[in-house]
Parts: structure tokens; sequence; C-alpha cells
């Protein structure tokens, strides 16, 4: 058996009932999109995207979210349990790990915890403030080019993040004072990622490389990757996956600078893997279009996954599965450019299976347990059980 297991970085699909308490009241990141553009996803929408409820709707500018009338997988809205909305918490519950105390979020970074950090990285810094990454190297990239300084900044997420042009910081040096500041964000200062920014400078605009590196803290827990590694099923992660478990239950790990290289490391996977997991992660969606409310680029790269799709399904053979699903939202039309706080989809497909709606189910963990009990490492399974007791019924 294989399955392939694609998260849509931030693709949500409408607020969760507490969103207010996170200052994101009315996020759609799905339905709003569609708002603004007429988005249409014609693959995903046959697997069941528009038939989840609360998704289908027509908008004033006639714009319109129109339901399947024969959708062809099983789909659910998903609720998070975890009280966060950022990255970690997300792809933790996803593999069955669900936080109970949330990683810190800070606004700032206090005095001491800078002070710690020039102090081990050897290193002054600039900025310490909320920012956009793609604004604040900007805005604060030639103070850097003149005084040396690494730029440091977070988000409403629970990360830390250090920028610098690699002409002044080179890669490797940029990499050992994220290293030294994972190893002081712990504790009671513990943020769930520290991320490596490095950019480039050109006739004065500052780009970003592909070379980001995420610094995760340990999975405070088992996941399903190490029940599946203590099973023997192999597991091959694309993408920021791997630095999300640090390495945690991972056969092999491919790293993707973007989604068109994600993309074509998940067909090759189609083609070369013959059992296991497959574990990716898209991530233009948040971190090139979400984080900066570009609508357009974000409904660009939700079409470009959408296309791919097909391929991937007709890929499928005997008793695969594909699952696709979200870690959280991103609503590139607010205000915010901050993570949002919305159910996310649940897309299951493979051969022989029924269609069916599942409703709203609580948790992003139900995915670990469906896996596990595919690989007949788990008893029991609430999605593993609704398609057994459907295709019974069916005679299948």
């Amino acid at each position: 058996m294989r399955i392939f297991l694609i998260v849509i970085d931030s693709f949500g699909i409408g607020a969760l009932p507490d969103a207010a308490e996170f200052g994101d009241g009315g996020s759609d990141t799905y339905g709003n999109i569609v708002f603004k553009t007429g988005l249409r996803l014609p693959e995903m929408a046959r697997l069941g995207l528009n038939n989840i409820d609360g998704v289908a709707k027509v908008f004033p500018n006639g714009n319109s979210i129109q339901k399947e009338k024969a959708p062809k997988g099983v789909y659910a809205r998903l609720k998070e349990k975890t009280y966060a909305k950022d990255t970690t918490a997300g792809h933790f519950e996803i593999a069955g790990l669900v936080l109970k105390r949330p990683y810190r979020i800070f606004k700032t970074f206090p005095p001491e915890i800078v002070s710690a950090l020039e102090k081990e990285a050897g290193v002054q810094f600039i900025g310490n403030e909320i920012a956009s990454g793609t604004e604040i190297i900007q805005r604060l990239g030639p103070l850097h080019l003149r005084t040396g300084k690494p730029i440091i900044y977070t988000s409403q997420d629970s990360v830390l993040q250090i920028a610098a042009d690699t002409s002044v910081t080179p890669l490797e040096r940029l990499y050992t004072i994220c290293e030294a500041a994972r190893e002081i964000m712990t504790g009671d200062w513990a943020v769930g990622r520290v991320i490596a920014r490095p950019f480039i400078h050109e006739g004065g605009k500052f780009t970003r490389t592909e070379d980001r590196k995420d610094y995760a803290l340990e999975p405070p827990g088992t996941t399903m990757l190490d029940e599946l590694k203590r099973g023997g099923v192999p597991v091959a992660a694309i993408g920021k996956i791997n630095d999300l478990f640090c390495g945690r239950g991972i056969s092999k790990s491919i790293h993707t600078g973007n989604n068109t290289e994600g993309i074509q490391a998940i067909q090759e996977c189609c083609e070369t893997v013959e059992s296991g997991l497959v574990f990716a992660n898209l991530v233009d969606t948040d971190m090139l279009y979400g984080h900066r409310n570009d609508v357009q680029g974000y409904a660009r790269a939700l079409r470009e996954i959408d296309t791919a799709l097909l391929a991937f399904e007709n890929a499928l053979r005997g008793d695969d599965r594909m699952i696709i699903t979200a870690d959280h939202g991103c609503d590139p039309t607010t205000e915010s450019t901050d993570h949002s706080r919305e159910y996310v989809p649940l897309l299951l497909y493979g051969k022989g299976i029924r269609s069916q709606n599942l409703g709203t189910i609580e948790g992003f963990d139900c995915i670990a347990d469906f896996i596990l009990r595919a690989f007949q490492l788990k008893e029991k399974s609430l999605l593993w059980d609704a398609i057994e007791k459907e295709e019974d019924a069916n005679g299948i």
C-alpha cells in the first residue's frame, strides 16, 4: 500500500467558531479568493472540495463556489483541536500529536532574549518586530548592508526569523546563528520554529533565496511517523516536512525550493515508491502569497496544484490512497498578513472508495489514525471505519 498525504500550506476553508479570539473573524482563504478572482479548481471540486459543509456559496459580485453533482472522493472539513494556527501545531496534529500547550508567540523579543541570542551567536541584530519577511528586508536591507547586523523579526506565528544578505552573512554562517538561536529558544522561551531567511540584493531590490531552513523543536510526543518507523513502514518527506519533524521517522527527505519542484517530487514518488507514506508540503500558497496578501498569486498556485492532481490520481494503483488537506488558513484578502484560524479541507481518494460527506470532524489527527490503520498499526480509525462501512453497504 502507498498513501500520498499532500498538505496545501494555509489552504483554509472558513473561519473556526473561535476565530475572533485570534483576530480572524471573517477569514475564509478559499472563499475570499474565489470572491476576488473567480477561481475554479475543477479537480479538487470533483474530489468533493466544494461539497464540504459550508464551502459552497454565491457572492454578491456573481462569483460562486458550486457543488459537484457527483463528487468522487470522501470529503469533510476538519476543526483543529490545538488552540493555535501555526504550521508546527497544524502538522503535528495531522501526524497525531495534539499540543496541550501551544508554542509561544512573541510580538517582540524581550531584551533578555535578544541579549542572550547576541551573546551566543556573536552578532548584533536589527529589527525585532512583527513584520512581513519580504517587507522588512526591503525596509531594513540597506541598514543591514551598512552595519552587517542580521535582521531579527517574528509574526503572529510561533517563530523567530533571522534574515541576512548572503554577501554580508554567508549562508553557513546564517545557519550557525539560527542553530544558536534554536538552542536558546526553548523552555519558557520556546517557539515552534527558528527560520533562516537568506536574501540577495541587486539594483536596490532585496529578494529572498530558496535556501530557507527551518529549525523546529523535536515533537514533544509520539507522532504517526514514529509509529510508522517502528512498524517498518517507509516515509518519504517532501518540502519542509523533514525540518518540521526534525527528521524523526523519515526514511527519505526530498528538499524543494518551490511548489513546482514539490509537485515534480510527488510525481517522481508516484513512479518510484513501492510502499509506505509520501508526506508532502506545498508551501508557496502560504510563504509567497498568503503572507504577502497576493490574492492573484495564491489563486495561480492553487491552479498549479489542481492541474497536477489528475496525474497523481492516475498514478494510483490497487489500494493506494491520496489525502489532501491543510495546516491552517492564511487569507490573503484580509488586512492581516498572518495565518488565520480556519477549518481545513479533507479530501480522500482511492480506487474503489465510494464518495461520501463526513461532515465536520474534530481534529486533524483523524488523518494519522487513518494512515496507521491502513498500515495495520492501529485498530480504530473514524475515517477507515466510515469508508469500510460504506463499502460493505455497497457490497464491495
